[in-house]
């Protein structure tokens, strides 16, 4: 799924562009609050989908290779996750969707083809 297909499938705000944004790929949906988690994803190339606000969603992302991080619930990241976001080239995105809607909408999508 193209990021280009999430900015179309639900409304999002985007807060950083990442390395290879225009063409970024991605291959799969993680949703999760708890990094913990998000850490036993054996995918690389997945949207973090989180309503956490931290740095630490960032270092995750990068431990993982998730090129891509959407916020969820209307959250705006804190200062230094839009500066650790540009450092290590991951894309920062926020939605005012919750989890589970955002899920849906992207999930179906993934499911279709």
């Amino acid at each position: 799924m193209k990021l280009e297909t999430v900015l179309q499938r639900i409304p999002c705000t985007i807060i950083v562009k990442g390395k290879g944004f225009d063409e970024l790929d991605l291959r799969s949906i993680v949703a999760s609050d708890l990094m913990s988690d998000v850490l036993t994803a054996v995918d690389d190339r997945f949207l973090i989908v989180t309503s956490l606000n931290s740095e630490q969603v960032i270092r995750t992302a990068d431990i993982v290779g998730a090129p891509a991080v959407l916020l969820v619930n209307g959250k705006q990241p804190q200062n230094g996750m839009v500066r650790l976001a540009e450092e290590f080239g991951i894309t920062l995105l926020s939605t005012p969707l919750p989890t589970y809607k955002v899920c849906y909408l992207l999930g179906c999508f993934l499911e279709s083809k």
